[in-house]
Order: structure tokens, then C-alpha cells, then sequence
């Protein structure tokens, strides 16, 4: 093995390019350990195997030939491990050859540590570099990260992975503190993982406090020293690119070519959609909220399909920035039924988002009842009924190489849409764990109960109060024979919402 000075003395390159060809997958990268000799004055020196000098030879030859290193690139990397030369193409399928425009990369291709994380900070998606490089513990190279959610937050892992021994470890979290300031509060900050320690809450609050809060552009950078403390630099530049779904983190060797990055976000859909079908799923708390047009089949029986299309294009359409509005996400529209996910906010409540949005889609719906049956000039009601549950499931993708669906598996989407099913006259009904899990100042904004029918034929609501499916539907009725599975279900009707 030669050391890293060796191989810059014998080759007559810099520590730059030796880190540029590193990044490009022209040799492989150095193994980190403490020098052969004791009396080297460095902790820690990077050892690459002999047929590195031979590489950078051919290397040197073809760049005396006039090629560029895009081209070098396309001849020489692939199994930079043992020497062996394949077309940088073939390396894995990752990198796709845009005729006219060159190897092209793409989010499978990156070597480099990246990740993406959530508006709560919580990592979503990390690829292999970010694993066992950032995250992971100088003991434990293998540990990968967790399938709760809960158990992702980005400070706790920077804290407790070999970014914590980097000599740049307070840059690297102010950049992302930065970034944080801009979304979140102190508070919110310091409440989002209940496992950080009292050292290391008061240390992301002193940052904090320093800190200016980063307005979000398409891309920021910054320089960071990722090596530890007394080893050789191991500098990086570090990109944050912002997406509606989270924040993209990707570390580049600061001499590395970052034109096809930079190609690579411009592509913003392309990225967005790539890292989501690359999340593994995971378990998380969520509210499910499940909608369906009452009487479609008979709405859809008497309008010319084009109207009907119409019709239910202009529902969603309508709804579509209200969910937007309350961080609601999309899962599935099922005929002219839809599912939307509500997950943990760092600001604000997921679960009374999910009650509110079900409120302003209420709304809504009878403005656009109103507009038809002026235009129809006919009897029927277009009503929205909901059913909204909260539960911790897991949370995953069904994909195709053209489609991706967001869904979730578990009891809380089917109580759901059982609710739904249940909920008539555009009514929207919650299951008790749901708002059990509200806190009393904001179950004070909501007014709920069970409404029953009078001997005289009225109606009393009894506020504040809940009861089972089965006291509320005759099950014996054919048409609840759906029902039975949720019988014993305590429910609520949520009757207004008290907008802030």
C-alpha cells in the first residue's frame, strides 16, 4: 500500500486531482488508518494500493493525447478496486448516456455521501456513501438507519455519527441549523427528537442563536473538512437543493467536476421523483383522510361522461390547495374516492391539520353543489363524505418504472375508509383515538359530538361525546354489512371548526 504523500510525490500530481480522480471512480478511495511509520507526524494517513501509480500513468498518457476527463472518465472508471478498466456506462447502470450530451448523471450514479430529509429534519432517504460514511460510527461501519422515522432526526445522527469527529463538524451544523432557522422556531428545534441529550439540545441552541437564517434558493453551498481532527484535510463542498417534499444534501470533493450536479437538480422533477422511489418505506405516525362523493354512481348515471369528467376534475382540482395548504400527501384516488396522508409537522398539529382540511373541503364542496344545481337545474346534492383516523403504519411506494403511488399499510387507512363509508350527508367523522391524541387547547377550537334523531322527529346533538358503529348503524342492514369489522369503533362527528 502506498501512502497519499507517496503516491503525490511518485505521480507529480496534486492532492486536488488525486481527490478529483478519487470522485470520478478512476482509482479507488484511500483506506484511512494511522501511518506505517510512528514517527509521522499525522494521526491518520490514506493508504492506496500499489497499482494506483500505474493508473495514474494511463491517466497521465491519455490527457497527453488531448482527451478530457469526460472522456478518460468513459474509458477508465468502473472497477477502480483491483484496476480493471469498463466503461463508466456500464459501472452499475447508473450513469445513462444522453446521445449528443454524454454520460449524464443521475441520483442512482452519485457516489458521494447525500441524503434528503423532511421538513421535521428527519432523513427520508440516504444512499450508501451517507450510511457508512456520515452516519454511521467509527466502530460501526455497517449500522444503517432506522425504520422509525421517530429515530432519523439529521442533529441526533450528526451528533452521533463520524460527522461528529470531522475537523469541520461545527460547520457542517450551522449550515444545516442555517437552513433549519428559516423553517423552524427554537422550540420546535429542541422538541424534535427526544432522544438528544442536555449537552447537545444546549449546544444545536447556541448554534442556533448564531446562526442567520438561510432564505432557501434553488442550490446553497458551503466548503466543509470532513476528515478527523489531526488527519489530512478531506475537504468537500456541501449543496442543499430545495424541494416541496424536503431538502436534498449532497457532499462533492471540492476539486470534483460539479458541472453534472449541477445538471442533475436543474432536473428538479426528475430529482424529486428519483429520491422517492429510492425511500425505503418506514414507520411513522400519520392521519389518514379518506373522501368519496356520495350517490356517484347514480351522479355518474345521469350526465354525459364529458360532464362527469368535469365534475369530478373540478372537485379535485378545488381541493387540491387545500391540501396543499394543510402539508397534506397524496395517496390514491379510487374511482372518484382519494386518500390523503398527514404526517408530523415541526409547527403545527398533523392530526388537526387533517380535521381542518376535512373542513375547508366541506366548504368547498357546497359552493360547487350550488354551481351545478344552477346549471343542472336538478334535485341532486353533491356531497363529501369523510372518515379521518390517526395511527402509526408504515409508509411505503408501490412502483412501477412509469408510476409511482404513495400508500400505507396498516388499520388506520382501512377505519378510515370504513368512516367514509359510514359519514352520510357530507358528513365528516373521526375515530376517537384520533382526537384523544389532540391536545385540549386544540380540541377547544372544534366542536364535535353524536347527533340522534328525536321521537318528534328533530335532532339533539350531544356535545363533546362519542359512539360505537354499532349503536349508530343497524349492522343487520345489508347495506352496513361493511360496517361490522369497525362495530365496536367509539367515533365522533366533527360539526365546525373554529378557523384560526
Amino acid at each position: 500500500m502506498l501512502s497519499s504523500r507517496e503516491v503525490i510525490e511518485k505521480s507529480g500530481i496534486s492532492r486536488a486531482t488525486l481527490n478529483n480522480y478519487i470522485a470520478l471512480g478512476l482509482i479507488p478511495g484511500p483506506v484511512v488508518r494511522n501511518p506505517d511509520s510512528p514517527s509521522d507526524p499525522a494521526r491518520r494517513l490514506g493508504y492506496f494500493p500499489e497499482f494506483t501509480l500505474q493508473r495514474l500513468a494511463e491517466i497521465a498518457a491519455l490527457k497527453r493525447q488531448g482527451l478530457r476527463m469526460a472522456e478518460i472518465a468513459r474509458r477508465l472508471a468502473g472497477n477502480a478496486k483491483d484496476g480493471s478498466t469498463k466503461p463508466a456506462a456500464e459501472k452499475n447502470g447508473a450513469a445513462v448516456k444522453d446521445e449528443g450530451r454524454g454520460l449524464q448523471l443521475t441520483v442512482d450514479a452519485l457516489d458521494y455521501p447525500a441524503y434528503l430529509v423532511n421538513n421535521k429534519f428527519e432523513i427520508e432517504w440516504a444512499n450508501d456513501a451517507a450510511e457508512t460514511g456520515i452516519f454511521s460510527t467509527a466502530d460501526d461501519h455497517s449500522r444503517g438507519l432506522s425504520s422509525d422515522i421517530a429515530d432519523r432526526n439529521i442533529f441526533r445522527l450528526l451528533f452521533e455519527g463520524r460527522a461528529n469527529a470531522a475537523a469541520n463538524r461545527d460547520e457542517i451544523l450551522c449550515f444545516h441549523l442555517g437552513i433549519a432557522k428559516n423553517r423552524l422556531s427554537k422550540a420546535a428545534l429542541l422538541t424534535l427528537d427526544a432522544h438528544l441529550e442536555g449537552d447537545r439540545i444546549e449546544e444545536l441552541a447556541e448554534i442556533y442563536d448564531r446562526v442567520e437564517a438561510v432564505t432557501s434558493r434553488a442550490v446553497l453551498d458551503t466548503e466543509v473538512d470532513f476528515a478527523e481532527r489531526g488527519a489530512e484535510p478531506d475537504r468537500y463542498n456541501l449543496y442543499a437543493s430545495f424541494f416541496r417534499e424536503g431538502i436534498f444534501f449532497t457532499y462533492v470533493p471540492v476539486i470534483a467536476d460539479v458541472n453534472p450536479l449541477m445538471t442533475l437538480l436543474s432536473r428538479r422533477d426528475l430529482v424529486i421523483r428519483d429520491l422517492l422511489r429510492h425511500r425505503k418505506p418506514y414507520m411513522t405516525p400519520l392521519a389518514v383522510l379518506v373522501a368519496d362523493i356520495q350517490s356517484s354512481v347514480k351522479i355518474c348515471a345521469e350526465l354525459p361522461p364529458e360532464e362527469y369528467f368535469e365534475l369530478i376534475n373540478q372537485v379535485w382540482g378545488t381541493m387540491e390547495p387545500i391540501f396543499r395548504k394543510f402539508y397534506a400527501t397524496h395517496g390514491k384516488h379510487v374511482g372518484d374516492g382519494i386518500v390523503y396522508y398527514f404526517f408530523p409537522q415541526p409547527d403545527c398539529s398533523y392530526v388537526l391539520n387533517a380535521i381542518q382540511c376535512a373542513s375547508e373541503m366541506k366548504a368547498a364542496m357546497h359552493a360547487i353543489d350550488r354551481e351545478w344545481r344552477e346549471r343542472k337545474n336538478w334535485a341532486n346534492q353533491l356531497l363529501l363524505n369523510i372518515g379521518i383516523d390517526e395511527g402509526q403504519e408504515w409508509f411505503g411506494a408501490y412502483q412501477t418504472p412509469t408510476h409511482l403511488e404513495f400508500t400505507v399499510l396498516g388499520d388506520t387507512i382501512n377505519r378510515a375508509a370504513r368512516l367514509s363509508d359510514f359519514a352520510r350527508g357530507g358528513a365528516v367523522w373521526a375515530t376517537k383515538n384520533l382526537m384523544t391524541s389532540l391536545s385540549s387547547r386544540e380540541r377547544d377550537v372544534l366542536d364535535f359530538g353524536i347527533r340522534r334523531q328525536t321521537e318528534d322527529g328533530g335532532e339533539l346533538v350531544t356535545p363533546s361525546t362519542y359512539g360505537r358503529i354499532s349503536n349508530l348503524a343497524d349492522l343487520d342492514d345489508p347495506k352496513n354489512l361493511k360496517l361490522r369489522d369497525i362495530g365496536v369503533l367509539p367515533v365522533t362527528e366533527i360539526l365546525n371548526v373554529e378557523q384560526g
